[in-house]
């Protein structure tokens, strides 16, 4: 057990909505984007459910700007794995300062700088390749206690009288016994079968693994088991988007989305049906072989199913040995004249868009 579960309690007014977000991911401009859309007033309560910072660029910014609006509107919240720095310096462990190291000396795992080193670059704390640990720590203690104490103040779990909010998920189980890493880094929650008394919202894994053969970022409802989970695939998705979990009132299950992502909107010209097969290879089961590699598009097959499609060549990656590929999809979309969709992709081909969610190809002319 890395730590204990912190399990927080709280009681939700009986008017306004609740309006739960995971999983931004530094992304400020998402966020701000959200709560204006979602019309966020100071009658509602807002519920971060988690990883509110990392893998985005705007960590340090973003924290801030939640904790601004906390004084001024009902914000609840719970931590998620790439919040919970503060353990590593308020109470480290005997891994923390290698750990720590390696993760600042991989530049964020690969994201770009993350809060420490934000936080470090704005005080000029110098970050060389083998940084004073004991030192950043002072420095950061020193410069960043209200950062740091606010994520301190989330709980791994919130209970209320009808939902519980939680950044991965519950594990199995007494609350006494959990783990806390265990409940924000909880994989693929929603597949382990499980079913609950009280709806558990939570984040973490990105709704789209939890899909078949067609891409959709919208949250995955499951009312029998009362799971919902809602992370739209923010930063870490080239489609993804911010989800807003709208709930009118406290105890209400009439659920409602409100998501926000910045494709631009264009409008469809001709009507098309949708591909009577497809494909859609995502994180964790994307190995591909290239079997013919082209300038835009490269023809692979996927290696674990056999599938072959055409793959935009600036999503392939990796090495000559395992070549490994973005989220992708050949779906082609349902659509009439009219629909709106998000461009994600332009190509010579067609476009790469977005409807209602959903992720797709259209080869027709857009308007607007």
């Amino acid at each position: 057990m890395m730590w204990p579960a912190r399990i927080g309690r709280a009681e939700l007014p009986d008017s306004g909505r609740i309006i739960a977000i995971s999983d931004v991911h530094a992304n400020l401009p998402y966020l701000r984007g959200v709560l204006e859309k979602a019309a966020f007033s100071t009658g509602d309560t807002l519920v971060l459910c988690g990883d509110m910072l990392e893998k985005g660029p705007q960590s340090l910014d973003t924290l801030r700007y939640i904790m601004e609006l906390s004084r001024s509107r009902r914000v609840l919240g719970v931590q998620g794995n790439c919040d919970c720095w503060q353990e590593e310096i308020y109470r480290p462990q005997g891994y923390s300062d290698g750990y720590l190291r390696r993760y600042l000396a991989s530049n964020g795992g690969g994201w770009g700088p993350g809060i420490l080193a934000q936080m470090c670059a704005e005080i000029g704390f110098p970050l060389s390749p083998e940084p004073d640990i004991p030192a950043m720590r002072a420095a950061l203690r020193e410069n960043f206690r209200a950062e740091l104490d606010f994520i301190d103040s989330f709980p791994h779990v919130l209970e209320t009288e009808h939902y519980t909010f939680v950044h991965g998920g519950l594990p199995e189980g007494a609350p006494e016994c959990w783990d806390g890493w265990e409940c924000m880094k909880n994989d693929d929650f929603m597949g382990q079968g499980r079913s609950f008394p009280r709806w558990v919202i939570a984040g973490h894994w990105p709704v789209q693994l939890y899909g078949g053969d067609i891409c959709c970022a919208n949250p995955v409802i499951d009312r029998r088991r009362k799971i919902a989970s809602i992370d739209g695939g923010c930063v870490l998705k080239d489609d993804g988007q911010l989800n807003a979990l709208v709930i009118p009132r406290n105890g209400s299950e009439d659920f409602q989305l409100v998501a926000y992502d910045r494709f631009p909107v264009r409008r469809v010209r001709s009507a098309q049906a949708a591909s009577g097969r497809s494909a859609y290879i995502r994180w964790g089961d994307n190995v591909v072989q290239v079997l013919r590699r082209g300038e835009e598009f490269s023809r692979c097959r996927h290696v674990r199913t056999g599938y072959e499609l055409d793959i935009l060549t600036k999503y392939l990656y990796g090495g000559e040995d395992i070549v490994r590929c973005n989220d992708c999809t050949d779906y082609v979309l349902p659509l009439s004249p009219g629909d709106e969709v998000g461009v994600v992709e332009t190509t010579s081909r067609g476009y790469l868009v977005k409807h209602k969610g959903v992720s797709g190809w259209y080869f027709g002319e857009l308007e607007g």
